[in-house]
């Protein structure tokens, strides 16, 4: 921890660049831990350029032989199940999670162990009994299925604005600007450059930029943090049928030895929202159009009517492009600069990060403020070895 700017008569002021789902959690743990927090983003917590835009996520355990991240999603869900109490707002909605195996199963079985020692609750059920519960979807091909009761969906953007209005509330202050890493000097980041031309002076500094990471850090990130054009759709549900929403859904994922397809059902009459789960194109996130292509949705429509044959047919009532911010390992980015030791990189979600967002605030400002060493598992020198 740099103390290069600190007093014994003042809080430790830190700067978090991004109110997404890493960064203003973050900055909200920070504060809570005492600091002076400062949060920054150029278009807002859960805008429509952000990886942690959109409706909805899912919060699952299943992560195969990573131990890391199943008992980082049970952290998380504690987590946002005390913040939800504390706030008296709802963030997440337990609709159970089916995840469907296909006979290439060895990621599914090196699950159950890490589950069982998390104490995230699951059942394995054969397919004939997932059946026999969920009669709206074919189980083709489906050799058996995890299903976790107590996990389920987020909802995305307004869980990033109901963050940044609590971490207001308690105190942190917030201003919607485009940030310029300060210069490096003695091994520390000098002030920021703001985009209304004022600069920002700060003891340390939190990058968890998403998918602008690489954009920051070319050099140390740009080949690390690569932006990924992700496709989402929602169909229309058939009238007076609530199979397909929640309370008669289960958030589902189906994985098989050539896809990965997941969805959510109908909330806030949304629409049953699909998507494939392939890493797409590289894209520029500030620049790219949000619009869908014709390919993307034959591909998600024959998934989804060839799954669930209740919805042949079903209209397209809703659509989203996003990306992900992908790692060559798929795993988080948590470490300091590597010229300034009071500078921060925060990020690489690669899909998966909005569900951890409390569990990687609260590991990441207890990293910055001393009280846990850094752990090599997110580290930078993984790239290197």
């Amino acid at each position: 921890m740099s103390t290069a700017h600190a007093t014994p008569n003042r809080k430790t002021h830190i700067a978090v660049i991004g109110a997404g789902a890493f960064g203003g959690w973050t900055a909200l743990y920070l504060l809570r831990s005492g600091a002076k927090v400062t949060l920054l983003d150029a278009w807002g917590p859960g805008n429509s350029r952000a990886s942690s835009g959109g409706e909805t996520r899912i919060i699952r355990g299943t992560y195969g032989p990573v131990a890391q991240y199943t008992r980082m999603a049970a952290r998380a869900l504690e987590l946002w199940k005390e913040n939800e109490k504390r706030w008296n707002q709802r963030l997440f909605h337990r609709t159970g999670v089916l995840w469907m195996t296909s006979a290439e199963d060895e990621f599914e079985r090196a699950s159950l162990p890490l589950l069982r020692d998390a104490g995230i609750r699951y059942e394995e059920i054969s397919a004939a009994d997932a059946a026999r519960r969920y009669p709206q979807i074919n189980f083709e091909n489906v050799k058996w299925c995890i299903w976790e009761p107590e996990s389920g969906f987020l909802t995305a953007r307004r869980n990033c604005q109901t963050v940044l209005e609590h971490f207001l509330a308690e105190g942190g202050e917030y201003r919607e600007l485009a940030v310029t890493p300060g210069s490096l000097r003695t091994g520390e980041m000098n002030a920021l450059a703001l985009s209304d031309n004022t600069t920002l002076q700060a003891d340390q500094y939190v990058f968890a930029c998403g998918s602008w990471l690489g954009k920051i850090f070319p050099d140390i990130a740009g080949k690390l943090v690569q932006p990924t054009r992700q496709e989402v759709f929602f169909f229309g549900t058939p009238q007076n049928d609530p199979r397909y929403s929640e309370g008669r859904m289960s958030t589902w994922i189906d994985h098989g030895p050539n896809h990965f397809f997941y969805g959510i059902p109908g909330n806030d009459w949304r629409g049953f929202k699909a998507a494939d789960d392939t890493r797409g194109p590289e894209c520029d996130p500030t620049s790219q159009e949000r619009t869908v292509t014709p390919e993307a949705l034959r591909n998600v429509r024959a998934h989804v009517e060839y799954r669930f044959p209740g919805l042949k047919g079903a209209p397209v009532v809703e659509t989203r492009v996003c990306q992900y911010e992908q790692t060559p390992d798929s795993n988080f980015i948590i470490d300091h600069h590597p010229a300034a030791a009071n500078a921060w990189l925060v990020g690489g979600g690669s899909g998966h990060g909005y569900k951890h967002g409390p569990a990687v605030g609260e590991l990441v400002a207890q990293t910055v403020l001393g009280k846990k060493p850094r752990d090599p598992f997110f580290g930078l020198a993984r790239f290197t070895r």
